[in-house]
């Protein structure tokens, strides 16, 4: 098996996994198509298709302000 390592806990803590983001509820339309792949792909992952929307416009936001934040430090 070799030689083993004792590593440094990552794992969050219980308390830190019931924890939920803030969230504001808002009213969107969003293309047929669009919500029919995200309704398909959540079925697939057994997970709810407005998390899944959540997910991906967080994650694009923090993209795009992280970008935004590199952009204006090049500009100084």
């Amino acid at each position: 098996m070799g030689k083993t390592r004792v590593v440094a806990d990552f794992l969050p803590s219980p308390e830190e996994l019931v924890l939920k983001d803030e969230t504001v509820k808002v009213t969107i339309s969003l293309s047929k198509a669009s919500v029919d792949f995200f309704k398909r792909e959540a079925k697939r992952y057994n997970t709810p298709y407005q998390k899944m929307i959540r997910r991906l416009l967080d994650e694009y936001a923090a993209h795009q302000s992280q970008r935004t934040t590199n952009n204006e430090h090049i500009k100084m």
